[in-house]
């Protein structure tokens, strides 16, 4: 309730937060000397803002939810802050108590006026909080095995854990994008035959592959671009030599390819991560050596265990193999400590495919044994996304080489469209995205609707300064006089920009973005098809245009965090 008295700010994100401890203190003595009983209780109540807005531009159920705490019925509870309540110096107009106790708060007129002028005030910054009060935190996405082309799940981890990054840095963090690179293990021994294969079948046909190798013509067209270079000089020697020389040739050119490739989707990482790295620093052994020292690890059939099950994991799992080799897990779990402990970033993000649900339990219990606070890894997993064409699904099959890569879905498709149908769900939901929906220029098209509403917006801005009619200042004399419904409504938005941001940053979740921007957009189509911009009195007519030009800051700002065009024309 202490939240509404003294709120004063002129957006969402700040509405509600200018309560100091002085201002609770004082409220807890007025409950006193009014002989109403009072407990701090956890179920505080909700601010909404209601769909009906006769029920005013707040409603809360504060009342309602804490009956049981002040052992009062709620509307008597609503009478009793009514009856203290100070609206003088705040944004609001006036309260009232509705029903059985909600209390319902309506702004002033002045406030929206505000908002505007906070918009075209802060301009390319407007939106930004600093929630995040400048915690670091790493964002790991994508980091596709280096053995072979990136596929459309990568498209789409790209395009979340990309935004994801930015909606942080807009929401007051220091967030940095890191791409691991997995250049070690298993993968890389299976890179290593099948290149090895490739480059001996050039020489002899009959070599044999290996069911289990990798089938792309890649790996085809690496063996044959080593050949060219070095002949037959490895096809006599030690296979050891030879597929060191082949990998040596080829990993560092599919690396280069990943960066050229999502540098191209608009992603540019602040840091590579070698998995080599962790071998050669020793960071590896250590994990192993820590947790046995810790009395986490036993002996079996020749192998080391870690008992995970201590730490609340499903079941114990191998951490060295009886021939001595680690598995897969312990570079991980040794990544995860250096983001943690040696680089200490406050918080840890990664972007995984759902398929690895069973694995982050297992992950965060051995960082719990090692001392790490794995609740500081937040894991995001991602649902698989199926490729539409003609109202059939694409089939895709990577063995066999056939798949559709991130470099062949940005030809046939935009940037733009790309990086917006990803974020159009959340991470956790299924996704069917619908090629031919993502190149056709109609309302129906999100990315299209959205970039058209900005470019009908500049088109009027354009028109009307050819005409000698250009954006004067923005007077709250001028704005006080936006009061028709659709006004209202598109300024109510504008005013949700920053705390819509925070929620993205809070929940990890980029459709946030996506849908703020359709609503934007339709919005504003409905303002300017109900209030006329041309016709209009000179004063209203200027407090329209200042208006228009707010919500080209606020789509444009927004579609800015989702790496996406602002065109001025379409």
């Amino acid at each position: 309730v202490a939240l509404i008295l003294w709120a004063k700010a002129p957006d969402y994100r700040t509405l509600f937060s200018n309560l100091s401890d002085q201002d609770g203190g004082a409220i807890v003595s007025q409950l006193t000397q009014m002989n109403i009983p009072y407990r701090f209780s956890e179920a505080s109540g909700a601010i909404e803002v209601p769909a009906d807005k006769s029920h005013g531009d707040f409603a809360a159920n504060i009342a309602m939810v804490n009956a049981k705490a002040f052992r009062m019925p709620p509307r008597k509870i609503a009478e009793a802050i009514f009856n203290e309540l100070q609206l003088q110096g705040s944004s609001f107009e006036k309260a009232e108590i509705a029903g059985p106790g909600f209390m319902n708060f309506f702004l002033k007129r002045q406030w929206f006026s505000k908002t505007v002028q906070t918009v075209l005030a802060e301009g390319d910054d407007y939106g930004k909080t600093e929630t995040g009060a400048g915690k670091r935190i790493l964002v790991e996405f994508v980091s596709a095995n280096p053995t072979g082309p990136m596929h459309v799940g990568n498209a789409r981890g790209g395009a979340l854990g990309d935004s994801l990054a930015e909606i942080l840095n807009w929401a007051g963090y220091h967030a940095e994008r890191e791409f691991y690179i997995n250049d070690a293990g298993n993968q890389i021994e299976k890179f290593a035959t099948s290149l090895e294969v490739r480059y001996l079948q050039l020489f002899d046909p009959s070599v044999p592959m290996p069911e289990d190798a990798y089938q792309g013509v890649d790996i085809i067209e690496h063996a044959e671009a080593f050949r060219d270079l070095y002949g037959d000089k490895y096809v006599n020697c030690d296979s050891k030599q030879r597929r060191d020389a082949l990998v040596g040739y080829a990993l560092p050119k599919n690396i280069a390819g990943l960066e050229r490739d999502l540098k191209k989707y608009r992603i540019v990482y602040d840091n590579w991560f070698r998995e080599s790295t962790l071998h050669k620093n020793g960071s590896v052994k250590h994990v192993v050596e820590e947790l046995t020292k810790r009395g986490y690890t036993y002996e079996q059939d020749g192998a080391v265990w870690f008992k995970a099950t201590e730490f609340g994991a499903d079941k114990d799992f191998v951490l060295v193999r009886a021939n001595g080799i680690p598995t897969y897990i312990v570079p991980d779990i040794a990544y995860h400590y250096d983001k943690l402990m040696t680089r200490h970033f406050d918080r840890a993000i990664d972007i995984l495919g759902a398929d690895h649900h069973g694995y982050v339990p297992r992950l965060k219990a051995a960082l719990t044994a090692m001392g790490a606070d794995a609740n500081r890894l937040d894991v995001v997993l991602m649902q698989m996304v199926m490729l539409m064409r003609d109202g059939e699904v694409v089939k895709l099959s990577k063995r066999s080489g056939k798949a559709i890569t991130l470099v062949t879905l940005l030809d046939e498709i935009p940037i733009d469209a790309a990086r917006f149908f990803f974020n159009t769900r959340e991470a956790n939901s299924h996704f069917e995205f619908d090629l031919d929906l993502a190149v056709e220029q109609s309302s129906q098209n999100p990315v299209y609707y959205v970039q058209y509403a900005h470019a009908r917006i500049c088109s009027l801005l354009r028109n009307m300064e050819e005409e000698g009619v250009s954006v004067g200042e923005a007077d709250l004399s001028v704005l006080n006089l936006l009061e028709q419904p659709q006004e209202i409504a598109l300024i109510r938005h504008l005013a949700a920009l920053p705390s819509r941001i925070d929620a993205a940053a809070a929940s990890y979740d980029p459709s946030e973005m996506t849908k703020y921007a359709t609503e934007l957009a339709t919005l504003f189509h409905k303002f300017y098809d109900a209030c006329t911009v041309k016709h209009a009195e000179p004063e209203l007519q200027q407090a329209r245009l200042l208006l228009c030009q707010a919500a080209k800051q606020a789509l444009r700002n927004t579609l800015r965090i989702l790496k996406i065009d602002c065109p001025e024309k379409m």
